[in-house]
């Protein structure tokens, strides 16, 4: 049995590309896990100088994901296991690093999480974190990030923006700057003055009370 030379040089070409996106996302992944205990550490350092009680800590949760922890917030960093490609209408598609080679859009994504430090500590499994940034890396180690505020206007030419130290230890403490810029907001009093029992028997049994940055608190009911 025979199989097609195009299928072959396809399979071929199309796998050996992937991988190729995929070491230089694991690789970028490392340098963003490096700069951020480095960060940890200089944050630790600072704490002890000013005598602060201010809460600072990295945690390494496996090859996909690590976090780092600093007052009442975490940034947790997960880079996907899988390579994508930007749709046809993506305006990645439309530039001329794009256009005069194709492959160069396919990327591994590394997302940027913010969540409320408490949310673990009392796991408060309804509470609501926020993506507020992704960040996409080619084969060429090339990136751009599509994100919140600083993340998104500053880090956007895929073009020339290369993955190297100093620009992964900008982009980090622009997250860690967007988030503690980023206050956790009292709902309205009209939405939260009135509880029935049913539903605080809920809280106190689940942590069903809903919290998030821009949500407030609320219970899960008025999510309905």
């Amino acid at each position: 049995m025979q199989v097609k030379p195009e299928l072959t040089r396809l399979v071929f070409e199309k796998s050996q590309l992937k991988e190729e996106v995929y070491r230089a996302t694991r690789e970028s992944f490392d340098i963003f896990r490096d700069i951020t205990q480095k960060i940890n550490t200089r944050f630790e350092e600072q704490k002890r100088s000013q005598q602060s009680n201010v809460r600072f800590e990295f945690a390494d949760r496996g090859d996909f994901e690590f976090q780092i922890s600093f007052g009442g917030d975490i940034l947790l960093f997960m880079m996907h296991s899988n390579i994508f490609a930007f749709s046809r209408d993506h305006q990645v598609m439309k530039t001329p690093y794009i256009r005069e080679d194709s492959t160069r859009s396919y990327c591994g994504v590394i997302h940027i999480y913010n969540f409320l430090a408490d949310s673990f500590i009392y796991q408060r499994d309804n509470d609501l974190g926020y993506l507020i940034g992704r960040v996409f890396i080619n084969r060429e180690r090339h990136y751009f990030i599509e994100g919140k505020r600083e993340l998104g206007m500053l880090y956007n030419n895929f073009n020339t923006s290369v993955i190297e130290t100093g620009t992964v230890q900008s982009i980090i403490e622009s997250a860690i700057e967007y988030t503690t810029n980023f206050d956790l907001l009292t709902p309205p009093y009209d939405e939260v003055k009135m509880v029935s029992v049913g539903e605080m028997r809920a809280t106190m049994d689940k942590k069903s009370i809903v919290t998030g940055k821009r949500l407030g608190f609320r219970f899960q009911s008025d999510t309905d």
